[in-house]
């Protein structure tokens, strides 16, 4: 346990702005290269204003990985922040079993954590924000089941080892693809694309170099392999020809939607998972009781449902409003 000394020390590393403030809540995201990630950094900006007005000052410390696949960035991160002394951390782990350790010591050092976006095998945090990832991996198969009239060859881009939201969804979409659609043949379905667009570019140039002409439909499970599985299918002048649905959302994406390179995309609302992610922190602090999961709700987008307002809302986020 950390002594008084050792926390005065540690609080007067700390800007002076950032020390005033009522609380100190340091937001870690997988990565910051991602459309997604500038999303979930919106809604705890979002949260902050809120509870300014409200009358609770709160200062956001937004900081994580470059890339999605550096857990050693991660967690010296993670214990950077413990070392700081802030009041509490916002957590997005971009492996479940490797964050574990700097977690529960974050716990330990009576540091609340709130994790988002993905699971972590502990029972440390004080709760999970985050979308049904199972859920979301469902609908995707249902939509290119549907979309495939129940027969033809799929492939299925995996994202990450280690990553529990994609791994879920992986999970979902085969679940869904075997028990309702037999008549879909998976014919690959355990290659990863790992955590860029041009990562996964590579892993999609080679699954389609291989399957292309026998590919009926394909399942990326994330922005970066749903990025750079588009950019494969158009060298190779699949795009529109093979049935394709992806998941999250960013202008490429929802450009090639509108274009009919993509047909469907289920989308996440990380604005908000920011934003309950510094509100659960905020509350657990205060000492009131939060739910283990909150979730934050998942759906698909196609032509069909693009323009409705709702939907609008979760592929075009106002990010300007609160990310100057």
């Amino acid at each position: 346990m950390r002594t008084p000394l050792a926390l005065l020390l540690a609080l007067a590393a700390l800007p002076a702005a950032v020390r005033s403030a009522d609380y100190q809540i340091a937001v870690i995201p997988k990565g910051t290269t991602h459309e997604y990630w500038r999303s979930i950094n919106a809604g705890a900006v979002k949260a902050q204003r809120e509870l300014k007005a409200a009358g609770t000052d709160v200062a956001i410390i937004w900081k994580g990985p470059l890339l999605e696949d550096d857990r050693e960035q991660q967690i010296q991160v993670v214990e950077n922040f413990v070392g700081r002394g802030v009041s509490a951390i916002v957590l997005a782990p971009l492996d479940s079993r490797a964050l574990v350790a700097p977690v529960e010591d974050a716990v330990k050092a009576g540091i609340p954590v709130v994790v988002i976006d993905s699971g972590l095998v502990s029972k440390a945090p004080s709760s999970t924000v985050a979308t049904d990832n199972r859920k979301g991996g469902q609908i995707g198969a249902r939509r290119l089941g549907t979309l495939l009239g129940g027969k033809g060859r799929a492939i299925m881009l995996r994202y990450e080892v280690g990553s529990a939201s994609t791994e879920e969804r992986e999970a979902g979409f085969l679940e869904v693809m075997k028990a309702e659609f037999p008549g879909v043949s998976l014919i690959s379905a355990d290659q990863y694309g790992g955590a860029t667009r041009e990562t996964a570019y590579k892993a999609a140039q080679n699954l389609l170099n291989r399957f292309g002409a026998q590919t009926d439909g394909v399942f990326a499970p994330n922005e970066s392999t749903a990025s750079g599985m588009l950019l494969a299918l158009r060298e190779q002048g699949l795009a529109g020809k093979v049935k394709y649905v992806g998941f999250d959302a960013n202008e490429q994406l929802v450009a090639a939607l509108r274009q009919g390179d993509i047909q469907g995309l289920v989308v996440q609302d990380p604005v908000k998972m920011g934003y309950l992610g510094v509100m659960t922190a905020v509350a657990v602090l205060r000492h009131e009781k939060v739910a283990a999961f909150i979730d934050t709700g998942v759906g698909l987008v196609t032509l069909d449902n693009i323009n409705d307002p709702a939907v609008s809302a979760l592929i075009h986020p106002p990010l300007s409003e609160y990310l100057k």
